[in-house]
């Protein structure tokens, strides 16, 4: 997972944004929402489509997404840096074989300044809401911030949404919360004007950024209890640095780094097999036991940790550090779950009290109901809370039905719980561009999903997911949505999603109305 998030700091100056709309009152070919490896990826491929009349609205000082604001200490991709990049930006001197949160972070910078995206961002530039206006087949983004003018809006006749599936941190809502009288934060929103050195803490959740974070402040709390709902099954990390001679063959011999990126790529890519034939996880769960037996030589503790689920329901976790952080002196694991807090303790379901100075919450993120309080109103008034009445859904997670130009990038089952993220976005990336490109040949002002693509794609996800692991497995997680249904995971292979995605069909969408300037003539 994981910046400094910004909040309550001045934004950034502006640099003008040089493309044909800006400042004569037009729509942008396209907004993008977000400076993450989503929206980033938009803006690059439609430079390099030649398309230059876009802006990127960004609610933060500086560009990273999940980069930016995750902070929290340990923080670091659980996917290798020779896979987690860009596919046509390869760094050839990563330091570590799972790079840390700065370091992504500077490499999303250097993106930013080798592509010159810098003048087409708007910082400090919150998306409040999105209407598309049928009169003008524009989408009409509210926007307000340090960045944006009381009221302004931003028109743009395509819109992106690259803001991420893992934005909005999830606090649950705890008997007794509000009266705790110590100081509280997410994961996600990392306080580090407060000093854990020598506090009783208590972290809620173990998820893949607890188990980053704990270990780190294990170190120097007084105590630090962990408060568990469901054991993640954990991998060893196999984490060091890059070598010297690795670096010197990236950058000498030709097609090596290409050669090793997709040796890990197809290693991730195996363990897809096993999503929909649990038994051939076996293997993978055997390592994973053996690595906790080895760990954890304390019974009881051991048997806390043993998840009772079978392997892939949940995101399967990678660490060294975790489990030995558990056995430290000054930390303690509970599963009785949590009866409510008070003002300066947690009580837990058998009626003991911790006394804690401190809440940490590493609870994750709104996915499936992210989009709860979405104000995005597409064609004909149609409001996405209306559109989703049933679950969210969308054509390969890009194109929703009654939402014409609307491109979601990671948008509902296009997530992976096995492989990188960055794979799917530049294949979403290249389908949005294509779609993009029929509007324009056709002449043509709005482009839409076809109804019946939408359902048939989406009934499809719906076999491919029965009986697969995160819906059989025996678990809850963030792919299923409270009625159960999977609406986050994409349920098979990513070279299926590429296939899919390489050649947009022109009979799944409707070309409609007649093209008009993006920009009036002066």
């Amino acid at each position: 997972m994981a910046g400094a998030n910004g909040a309550g700091a001045p934004a950034a100056p502006r640099p003008a944004v040089v493309t044909p709309a800006a400042g004569r009152g037009g729509a942008y070919k396209a907004v993008i929402i977000g400076t993450g490896f989503s929206g980033l990826g938009m803006a690059i491929g439609l430079k390099k489509a030649g398309v230059h009349d876009f802006v990127i609205l960004e609610k933060a000082d500086e560009v990273g997404g999940t980069w930016r604001e995750n902070t929290y200490p340990g923080c670091a991709c659980d996917i290798m840096s020779l896979l987690y990049s860009y596919s046509f930006e390869p760094k050839n001197d990563w330091s570590r074989m799972f790079p840390k949160q700065g370091e992504l972070l500077q490499y999303i910078k250097d993106i930013v300044d080798k592509y010159e995206l810098a003048q087409h961002i708007r910082f400090g530039t919150e998306v409040t809401a999105a209407e598309y206006d049928d009169a003008t087949d524009t989408w009409q983004v509210s926007i307000e911030g340090a960045g944006a003018e009381p009221g302004e809006t931003v028109r743009g006749r395509a819109l992106a949404a690259g803001m991420g599936p893992l934005h909005q941190p999830n606090v649950p809502d705890l008997p007794g919360l509000a009266s705790f009288e110590g100081r509280t934060f997410h994961s996600a929103e990392w306080d580090h004007s407060y000093d854990l050195a020598g506090k009783r803490v208590a972290v809620i959740g173990t998820g893949a950024s607890a188990i980053q974070f704990v270990p780190q402040i294990a170190k120097t709390a007084g105590s630090l209890t962990v408060f568990q709902r469901t054991p993640p099954w954990i991998m060893p990390k196999p984490d060091r640095r890059v070598t010297g001679l690795e670096k010197a063959l990236f950058r000498r011999v030709p097609g090596f780094q290409r050669g090793y990126r997709n040796g890990i790529y197809l290693l991730q890519e195996s363990f897809v097999l096993g999503f929909k034939n649990p038994r051939l996880l076996k293997a993978a769960s055997s390592i994973a036991q053996w690595h906790l037996a080895r760990q954890v030589p304390d019974r009881e503790l051991r048997r806390k940790l043993t998840p009772g689920y079978t392997m892939g329901c949940k995101r399967t976790l990678v660490s060294s550090d975790y489990f030995p952080a558990l056995m430290r002196p000054n930390v303690e694991l509970t599963t009785e779950g949590v009866a409510e807090v008070r003002e300066r303790s947690i009580v837990t379901r058998d009626g003991r009290e911790h006394e804690v100075d401190a809440i940490i919450f590493g609870t994750g993120f709104h996915v499936t109901d992210a989009f709860e309080n979405a104000r995005i109103t597409g064609r004909g008034g149609l409001k996405i809370q209306d559109a989703w009445k049933d679950g969210i859904e969308a054509h390969l997670g890009v194109a929703v039905k009654g939402f014409p130009n609307l491109f979601l990038l990671l948008g509902p089952n296009s997530g992976l719980g096995h492989n990188s993220m960055i794979f799917i976005i530049e294949a979403q990336v290249r389908y949005v561009l294509q779609c993009l490109a029929m509007l324009d040949g056709a002449g043509a002002s709005r482009i839409s999903v076809k109804p019946s693509v939408q359902d048939r794609f989406n009934a499809w996800v719906q076999r491919k997911s029965e009986g697969a692991v995160w819906v059989a497995g025996g678990c809850d997680s963030w792919y299923l949505d409270r009625n159960g249904v999977n609406r986050a995971a994409w349920p098979a292979s990513t070279v299926n999603y590429w296939l899919r995605t390489r050649r947009l069909d022109p009979r799944d969408f409707r070309v409609e109305g007649r093209d008009e300037p993006a920009v009036p003539a002066s």
